[in-house]
């Protein structure tokens, strides 16, 4: 059966790959503090279950000094001449995009059909994370099937990775630091202390001011965590689940999908999200370190005033 320690094992070979070539980069001035962070990742990967908490968290700590020390620099990376790029853009024209739209497509036949196959009475796929072991396994299609469509090794695209993951430094690892700590909100009791807040300020008898306070309170706790991920074990902990689905009786599936996209909404508002918001103006050399916030709040607010009218509607029908 194929299951979660196959998606980390993965994750810790692509994260033990980056740190070697980020020791072997000679043009990397910080090579071996980069090296260090993408190792410890790797190590973590491996054998985080294995390891006491204590250390766990001391490699935590060792991670977050690296990367608030600047110790991740950018290095020198095998690329192909300008001219040469030219060429098989030209080439391959919009069969560039077919690799990147293999990830969903594969992901979603796994999810759906996959999950039904069985090995002499044994899952083929992890039951309980289907969708993420189809994920992985989707990568590893979409790496492949780009590797042939560019004449390139798989070696290739860790390689062009690296100079991506290095551009974008420790906020690669946001959303999973974020969502974990989602998690510890939740434990520590946070979800609670924010259902007895709503019940104080809002009328909870009526459907409509809960789902408003919900959908409303996704955005903004992702506003200011920068990740839905973070968001949504708190919010729905707190409000969906005791107030929508138990006092008013609401369908948890599509209360749940559409309350995840309502935090989505807050993440175009927010500098915290930086892999999202702030990295990509900084690759494309904007002079406004916030104008893709400035792009795209608009959309995010109109989004927003829908799935809360989508909510009450779908949701509590």
């Amino acid at each position: 059966m194929i299951g979660l320690d196959f998606v980390y094992w993965l994750m810790g070979l692509y994260f033990g790959a980056l740190a070697w070539r980020g020791a072997r980069d000679a043009a990397n001035p910080r090579r071996w503090t980069t090296a260090l962070f993408w190792g410890l990742i790797a190590a973590l990967m491996f054998l985080a279950e294995h390891l006491p908490n204590k250390v766990v968290g001391a490699c935590v700590v060792a991670l977050a000094l690296l990367a608030g020390f600047g110790g991740l620099g950018r290095g020198g990376y095998a690329e192909t001449g300008e001219a040469e790029k030219q060429r098989e853009s030209q080439r391959l024209g919009n069969r560039l995009f077919w690799p990147a739209l293999l990830i969903p497509a594969v992901t979603l036949a796994a999810a759906l059909g996959l999950k039904h196959v069985r090995i002499g009475g044994t899952p083929l796929l992890e039951p309980a994370n289907v969708t993420l072991v189809g994920l992985s396994l989707a990568c590893l299609v979409a790496l492949a099937a780009a590797g042939r469509l560019t004449r390139q090794t798989p070696w290739s695209g860790v390689e062009q990775s690296r100079r991506l993951v290095d551009a974008i430094g420790w906020a690669a690892l946001l959303p999973l630091l974020l969502a974990t700590l989602g998690s510890v909100f939740e434990a520590g009791g946070v979800g609670q202390a924010v259902a007895g807040v709503v019940r104080m300020a809002i009328p909870v008898d009526n459907a409509f001011a809960v789902v408003a306070a919900y959908a409303l309170g996704m955005a903004l706790f992702t506003v200011i965590m920068g990740n839905a991920f973070a968001a949504f074990p708190v919010m729905t902990g707190g409000i969906a689940l005791p107030l929508l689905v138990g006092h008013h009786h609401a369908d948890p599936a599509p209360l749940a999908a559409i309350g995840m996209l309502s935090g989505y909404c807050g993440t175009l508002f927010t500098p915290m999200a930086a892999n999202f918001n702030l990295v990509p103006a900084a690759l494309l050399e904007l002079k406004d370190p916030y104008g893709v916030i400035r792009a795209q709040w608009p959309t995010g607010a109109t989004l927003l005033a829908c799935n809360v009218l989508l909510m009450y509607w779908i949701a509590l029908r």
